[in-house]
């Protein structure tokens, strides 16, 4: 039977040099009507059972592929571990940042499963339209004490409110938790609210967190196309995921209240807020703002890393 079937998918396996893992394009039933053909008779099932015993496995496409590249990705990534290394060890907060996918407000179909005595009904189709808003959810992960914050807004991604979102969680929790921080390292994309071209993102950390409360303050951006290494994603983002999936994301409230459950085993604990303010794009920083500016770049990767200091008044 398994020489039967190997000889029905000969030029249809793929397979990982690696791991050894196989996979194929056609479905159980073409694979057992065509087995019918030759005079076998087997269902899809146990078509499915000795595919299994012959390594192969239903898998599912797996972003890991980078389309960006970046020459000195290697060595930003270095530069990263090394600031993490020395922030680590002086005890001095790092956090993580980044816009967790934005969300229709309303009864709409989560992705996921939930345990229910019965399915919940939601709309048939997922109209803007008919949404209660869209939810922007900027998140700040605190890698040394495995806290989260998530800053829900209800207006626009803009490094405003990306900053507006630290500003926030140093408020209510990071300066409570350092009390006695100097420096805080920020690990970023290099794209979206954070980016590393953005003006308006250094600027607003020079004002809002650097004079405002005194703080150096030190960011680093993964390369272009590695966003999936910010510790925010995996530590984060997925966790928040899986506490709300199969559940529609019917409030505002809803969401705030489903970010603020969720735990792991490994001892994650999350709050959130809402910001309510409007904030527009296309804001403009201009040269002379840009001079005042107190900040300092590493001198072999420019883009990439900064370190805002606080101006003397």
């Amino acid at each position: 039977m398994i020489t039967a079937i190997q000889q029905v998918m000969q030029h249809e396996t793929a397979g990982d040099p690696m791991t050894g893992l196989k996979w194929t394009h056609k479905t159980t039933e073409k694979i057992a009507r065509q087995l019918a053909t030759a005079g076998i008779q087997v269902s899809r099932t146990t078509v499915g059972r000795l595919l299994k015993t012959m390594g192969f496995s239903l898998r599912v496409n797996h972003k890991n592929l980078a389309s960006v590249s970046c020459e000195d990705r290697d060595a930003q990534f270095a530069h990263i571990h090394r600031i993490r290394e020395t922030f680590t060890h002086t005890r001095e907060p790092i956090i993580s940042v980044d816009t967790k996918k934005k969300e229709l407000v309303g009864n709409f179909k989560n992705p996921g499963v939930a345990w229910q005595d019965e399915p919940l009904q939601v709309k048939d189709h997922d109209f803007r339209s008919e949404a209660k808003g869209l939810a922007v959810p900027y998140g700040i992960y605190d890698l040394q004490a495995n806290r989260g914050y998530v800053c829900v807004g209800n207006s626009r991604d803009t490094p405003e409110f990306a900053v507006d979102a630290i500003e926030t969680w140093w408020r209510h929790e990071g300066k409570s938790r350092h009390p006695h921080a100097q420096r805080l390292l920020i690990l970023a994309d290099s794209g979206g609210s954070n980016s590393a071209r953005s003006r308006l993102w250094k600027a607003r950390l020079q004002e809002q967190l650097a004079d405002r409360h005194g703080l150096s303050v030190t960011v680093g951006h993964y390369p272009a196309g590695t966003s999936k290494w910010n510790p925010i994603e995996h530590r984060l983002f997925s966790a928040i995921s899986k506490n709300w999936a199969g559940r529609p994301l019917d409030s505002f409230e809803t969401i705030v209240n489903y970010i603020r459950t969720t735990t792991t085993t490994t001892g994650l604990r999350v709050d959130a807020c809402r910001l309510h303010k409007d904030y527009e794009k296309g804001v403009k920083i201009s040269d002379k703002a840009m001079k005042a500016l107190s900040i300092t770049t590493d001198d072999t990767l420019l883009k990439g890393n900064y370190t805002i200091t606080p101006r003397c008044r």
